[in-house]
């Protein structure tokens, strides 16, 4: 079977300009292989590869060809490494890193089929797509739609790549998106990537940037929920004909009369309600969090009964793109001259006590790092970016009663809102929200501690997100 791969390869220079293609390997191994994939409504019509370096790259490259040409589009999308060096009957170890390659050439190309929408598969209700980040979470939740009978197809976006952070930290790395593969297709299941680097570094990592750069201090993971992940995920699921799509986070959906709101999880020491609060309401018709009434101890029981090798995987604490690195050295990194922008650290009355080499080395409510001598404990109070300036004082000076909302959005009246959280570990403070100047404000019923301009501010009726808004600087 090798030789046969070898000397007379199937699908060589076929499909060789075709846009939905994936690469493997390169200068550091000296291996290179490309895959392409025509698909035309539910099946691989016709597939192609090119090979650089050894014979074994060119004839797992031919391998795969064979394997995929002709087959449904979600039995392709459960091609193995394993698969491969079987197909070319077995390879010893020195030869297996072919094998790889090619299966990783193969699941771009598919990826990039499905982000282009090209798949079409008639819609089954209970199809369901399980975004899978190769954590115990986004397993288990896997994991229960198969219990429940459900044809699972799992999905892993890839987000990020940079050599200086800890991919095997991050969620959304080229090492978690493999290790994801190899989970689902542990678990039976097929997977496709979907590669989305570039919309997330314009939509989410240089707002971010921004942000900072403007004195604000953004939260990123509630902007890709609401931007970037689940409208794509949302857009797969249509394509393949999944009738929901299902993740691993800690929220319920509720129902009202006027329709579905994200609802805090059971366990209110795992909830990520609050990061999910951009969710368009009407998104929330096609989606599941089914672990949104279990403890993460429950959701690891479940896993270890399932046999999953990720029962007991440490959970990443880091933003996905910092992970590893540290968010203060990734603005460094990547934030360029906007960041590196010297000034003036000063009381409320102006006085200048000392200096920084940028603002955005600070938030409001910082009391760590100051590096000014004073008789009591200051705190950063603001941050204004046009000036550089950055104003400390006590602490209760960081108290106040009304929020300023930038670019707020209601679900239900304002007069539903009763609450509010103005950070992801913080509970929520009672509250009204009114009119002023032709913005939307909050007037707290007792005084919140720094509250930090950019954050999002998540506006709550009893446990369901009713609104969201970004917080302001006072006026």
């Amino acid at each position: 079977m090798f030789e046969q791969h070898l000397f007379h390869p199937r699908g060589l220079g076929a499909l060789a300009d075709w846009p939905h293609s994936g690469a493997a390997g390169g200068a550091a191994c000296g291996d290179l292989i490309r895959i392409a994939v025509r698909v035309q409504g539910d099946r691989i019509a016709e597939a192609g590869f090119d090979a650089e370096g050894c014979g074994a790259a060119r004839a797992a490259g031919s391998a795969v060809v064979e394997l995929v040409e002709g087959a449904p589009f979600l039995d392709a999308a459960r091609v193995t490494i394993d698969d491969v060096a079987d197909a070319l009957g077995g390879l010893v170890p020195p030869k297996r890193h072919a094998a790889q390659l090619a299966a990783d050439a193969l699941h771009r190309a598919l990826g990039a089929a499905a982000r282009a929408g090209t798949p079409r598969l008639a819609r089954r209700t209970r199809r369901t797509l399980v975004a899978v980040s190769g954590g115990v979470d986004s397993a288990a939740a896997a994991q229960l739609a198969i219990d429940a009978g459900d044809e699972v197809v799992a999905v892993t976006l890839e987000l990020w790549a940079d050599p200086a952070t800890d991919g095997e930290l991050s969620c959304c790395s080229p090492q978690a998106v493999t290790g994801a593969r190899d989970l689902a297709h542990g678990m039976g299941l097929p997977h496709v990537t979907l590669d989305l680097r570039d919309q997330f570094r314009a939509e989410v990592v240089e707002h971010f940037l921004a942000g900072y750069a403007a004195g604000r201090t953004p939260n990123p993971c509630v902007r890709c929920n609401g931007q970037v992940r689940f409208d794509a995920m949302l857009d797969l699921a249509a394509a393949l004909g999944a009738g929901r799509l299902a993740t691993g986070h800690y929220a319920r959906i509720e129902r009202d009369e006027h329709g579905p709101l994200v609802r805090a999880a059971a366990d209110p020491r795992k909830d990520q309600s609050y990061m999910l609060a951009r969710l368009e309401p009407a998104m929330l018709e096609r989606l599941s969090f089914p672990l949104g009434g279990l403890t993460k101890d429950a959701v690891r029981e479940l896993a270890r009964d399932a046999g999953l090798p990720v029962a007991d995987k440490r959970e990443s604490q880091d933003l996905c793109f910092v992970a590893g690195l540290g968010g203060r050295a990734f603005l460094q990194r990547h934030g360029g001259p906007r960041l590196r922008r010297a000034g003036e650290i000063v009381d409320r009355e102006g006085r200048v006590l000392g200096g920084h080499d940028g603002h955005h080395n600070f938030t409001v409510g910082q009391r760590r790092g100051l590096r000014v001598a004073a008789a009591q404990p200051l705190y950063v109070l603001d941050k204004d970016a046009a000036t550089g300036r950055v104003t400390v004082g006590p602490r209760e000076a960081l108290q106040t009663t009304r929020v300023r909302l930038v670019d707020a959005r209601l679900h239900r009246s304002r007069e539903a809102v009763d609450a509010v959280r103005l950070r992801y570990r913080s509970g929520p403070i009672p509250c009204r929200v009114v009119e002023d100047r032709g913005q939307l404000e909050l007037e707290l019923e007792r005084p919140a501690t720094a509250v930090a301009p950019g954050q999002l501010a998540c506006l709550m009726r009893g446990d369901c997100v009713v609104g969201e808004g970004t917080i302001g600087r006072p006026r």
